[in-house]
């Protein structure tokens, strides 16, 4: 496939402050991604289609309102009754350890606490992708 990997980034809920998703946003366009930014107050129905219209390749999910275990799951189930099993969901933000090792057993990539370097977080994102999709 010759196209860059393309990264949905979302901030779900009512969380308002999107500071971090911008930068992430702007360090995996700066490692050669296409990002698509939904921008504030999503749902998970609006980023799981949005990432089904735009054939992404990982959803990024910004959360530091607290209901991670909410959000991830939701999405997750979303994305499996739409067949994305091949579709990264991955994110970062305020994710107590326990509550991190729990939705990573319910099949959420990685997640990033804040001052994660972002070469790391690009890093998992391309590794991933290759390793899981038809690059």
């Amino acid at each position: 496939m010759n196209r860059p990997i393309r990264v949905l980034v979302a901030k779900v809920g009512l969380d308002g402050h999107d500071r971090g998703a911008k930068v992430i946003a702007t360090a995996l366009r700066d490692a050669g991604m296409e990002v698509i930014y939904t921008g504030l107050r999503q749902t998970p129905e609006m980023v799981v289609n949005a990432a089904l219209q735009e054939d992404a390749d990982a959803i990024g999910i910004s959360i530091l309102s607290g209901a991670h275990m909410t959000v991830f799951p939701k999405i997750i189930a979303l994305m499996k009754e739409k067949k994305m099993n091949d579709v990264l969901l991955t994110g970062g933000g305020i994710i107590p350890d326990e509550d991190i090792k729990s939705l990573n057993k319910m099949g959420v990539g990685q997640l990033f606490p804040p001052g994660t370097p972002t070469p790391d977080i690009a890093n998992y994102i391309t590794d991933w992708v290759k390793a899981n999709r038809n690059f």
